[in-house]
């Protein structure tokens, strides 16, 4: 008896199905990177603008890096980075009983980025409070008119905020007119970003509420939990990713803002970064390395908040697209 032995050999189809899911996860992961390039193109010339001296901002032709000599196109011992573009900005200034010696007069640090934190993060807590509550509600309670006024708040959300502010300004106008010396213009701007953002931030906690199972709540009752027991140690922890997409929404529209605090706001010391940044382009507008810098001061905040918040940020986004 003879025996044989035969090479095994895949299925053609399989071969075929296997290269092509090869081909398309290369492509795939080519065009997201292309794509990703693409984007941060503008923040490195920026980057790269706020560090470069005057004279090589202003070079033609223009030079990427600061490094070349007479002698050689690129050399990396003779770089030319220099910090003035954030010097100017933030203008240190000796002074004596400061901690470092020395004192940050500029008014990007002193005023305008204070008054965008504290307008960004009142707005953000208050929406943040007001729609958890909110949310909740409409998500665990059914009561007359609870599908129309659903209707009305996010046909609310489709209004711009640049189509209100003609009134707005009006309301602010008459308020500070009967309310001389009462009248605060930090409390009214705050107001009108929490109306704004608001009524969309209902409408994503609500999701989130009703993708958490009624069963927890009523198992945390038979365990002897008061309903506002079971609400904070049950559905509030786990409706945590979800609360602090709209914190960070909330806060991120706030701080990119520009017009209402432009128009809304009277005093130019109450005025937020955004419209610093405007303040500062008109006086620096041939010095793009201070301009840069400045740029470069007002979304570092932004990074960094998003780096600490990353993981609940892209957490509930998933899973309010799974569950959505």
């Amino acid at each position: 008896m003879q025996n044989s032995t035969e090479s095994p050999t895949a299925s053609p189809t399989r071969t075929f199905a296997v290269t092509r899911k090869l081909r398309e996860g290369f492509f795939t992961n080519l065009a997201l990177i292309l794509i990703t390039l693409v984007a941060l193109l503008p923040i490195a010339t920026t980057v790269l603008i706020s560090f470069k001296r005057e004279e090589d901002v202003t070079r033609k032709p223009p030079i990427i890096f600061p490094c070349d000599t007479p002698t050689s196109r690129f050399d990396l011992l003779a770089c030319r980075w220099s910090i003035e573009g954030y010097e100017r900005v933030a203008l240190p200034m000796p002074e004596v009983g400061a901690l470092l010696g020395f004192a940050l007069k500029g008014r990007m640090l002193n005023t305008y980025l204070p008054n965008t934190v504290l307008y960004a993060v009142s707005t953000a807590l208050i929406v943040m409070v007001l729609a958890s509550m909110s949310g909740y509600a409409f998500s665990r309670y059914r009561f007359r008119g609870h599908d129309a006024l659903m209707i009305a708040i996010i046909a609310i959300t489709g209004v711009p905020l640049l189509t209100n502010l003609l009134a707005l300004y009006q309301m602010g106008a008459s308020i500070r007119h009967m309310a001389e010396g009462i009248y605060n213009d930090r409390v009214f701007i705050i107001f009108v970003y929490c109306g704004f953002y608001l009524p969309m931030s209902v409408w994503i906690a609500k999701g989130f509420f009703d993708a958490i199972p009624r069963e927890l709540e009523e198992a945390a009752l038979i365990d002897g939990c008061s309903p506002l027991q079971g609400l904070g140690r049950i559905i509030m922890p786990l409706a945590a990713p979800g609360l602090t997409a709209i914190f960070l929404l909330a806060f991120v529209g706030v701080w990119n803002e520009f017009i209402a605090g432009y128009l809304l706001i009277t005093k130019n010391e109450l005025k937020p970064a955004m419209f610093g940044m405007y303040d500062f382009l008109g006086q620096n507008i041939i010095n793009a390395q201070v301009v840069a810098a400045a740029c470069i001061i007002i979304a570092l905040p932004m990074i960094v908040v998003f780096l600490v918040a990353r993981n609940s940020f892209f957490r509930a986004m998933v899973e309010g697209a799974i569950k959505g």
